[in-house]
């Protein structure tokens, strides 16, 4: 007979956990489809695309161009050799040059986003400030106002 009870607290305490799950997967659900989640995604995926382009623009178009103008030096493979090689162990490098690359990305990517930001806060404020007027009162309202304006006029 204790066998049967255990059983039954088992296949209970199973049940429960079955339905805290089926709960966690609606809620997650609930929670992933909304609105905001589903424009964080498709921001984080349009950012990653537009770091991409920003890090390729640096590298493969203004870098060359910088290290034309300092004496057609490539900006991305200056370093600072701080062991040799020795044998198959390859050199330690102190690649500044990346760093620099990198650096230059940071740049480019903060004040397009500063910009993206700046043009969304004037249209917001262009928003604010072309708040509708209530509009006009009908003609029907008018003159019932009037009307309303002269029996006052007339009682006193």
């Amino acid at each position: 007979m204790h066998s049967v009870s255990a059983t039954i607290i088992e296949n209970v305490f199973i049940e429960e956990k079955k339905e805290e799950q089926m709960q966690w997967i609606k809620d997650f659900k609930a929670f992933a489809l909304k609105g905001n989640v589903m424009d964080l995604a498709i921001g984080v995926i349009i950012g990653a695309s537009f770091g991409k382009v920003i890090s390729s623009l640096v590298g493969d178009v203004l870098m060359p161009f910088l290290g034309l103008i300092l004496g057609k030096i490539d900006l991305s493979k200056l370093s600072i050799t701080l062991k040799q090689a020795v044998g198959e162990t390859p050199a330690l490098l102190l690649s500044y040059g990346k760093f620099l690359q990198t650096v230059i990305d940071f740049v480019i990517i903060a004040f397009c986003v500063f910009l993206i930001i700046s043009l969304l806060q004037r249209m917001k404020k262009k928003e604010k400030e072309t708040v509708k007027a209530p509009p006009a009162p009908s003609e029907e309202v008018v003159l019932l106002g009037e009307i309303r304006d002269l029996l006052k006029k007339e009682k006193n």
